[in-house]
């Protein structure tokens, strides 16, 4: 009857579960017709639900929204949010100037889901051309080795990690230094002007 449903006609199947799966899940994998997505179940009121359903659930949070325990409900709140970030894989990372301080109240949001969490993710979220432009990079927080680390744009991001990004410098013309050219005189001497010739 399986083999019916998906389209299988005269095969053996052989396979081979790492999870609890239903016959349902089976065929939407078959199929690929179907998207599954993260979720948190969230319980109000768990006297009603029972503590043993709640445990069932795998993604499954309690919460109280009792207006009397005020900070019981910020806790909860808190305790939520922070589920409902490390669920969906989200990473804050911050900006810093060069020469200035961190911006901590806007954070750059990103997510492994939603395109990756490298410096390269990071680039690419401020400006299009900024990858083109860096030279490297230096990156405070949990997913440094020191702080600051000079990193390329591989290295993998983590929550509150505060990246600063510094620009290759435009060439300059002439080189550089002692050997660099003031005068605007060509540089072969078969380009010189000829002067006229001396009266005598």
């Amino acid at each position: 009857m399986l083999q019916r449903s998906v389209g299988l006609f005269e095969a053996f199947l052989y396979v081979l579960f790492r999870e609890n799966a239903k016959v349902d899940d089976f065929i939407h994998v078959i199929e690929g017709n179907r998207k599954y997505i993260k979720c948190v179940y969230v319980y109000n009121k768990i006297d009603v639900v029972g503590i043993d359903d709640v445990d069932a659930q795998q993604n499954s949070i309690v919460i109280s929204c009792n207006l009397k325990a005020r900070m019981a409900n910020a806790k909860t709140r808190i305790r939520l949010l922070a589920r409902m970030w490390d669920e969906m894989g989200l990473v804050r990372v911050y900006s810093k100037p060069q020469g200035q301080q961190p911006d901590f109240d806007e954070p750059f949001v990103l997510s492994s889901d939603r395109g990756g969490c490298t410096v390269e993710d990071f680039c690419n979220h401020v400006h299009r051309t900024l990858v083109k432009d860096m030279k490297y990079a230096l990156v405070w927080g949990t997913s440094a080795r020191h702080n600051p680390q000079n990193c390329g744009l591989s290295q993998h991001l983590e929550d509150e990690d505060v990246v600063q990004v510094v620009k290759k410098k435009e060439r300059e013309e002439g080189g550089r230094g002692r050997f660099k050219s003031h005068s605007n005189a060509p540089a072969r001497i078969a380009d010189r002007e000829k002067k006229a010739p001396l009266k005598q």
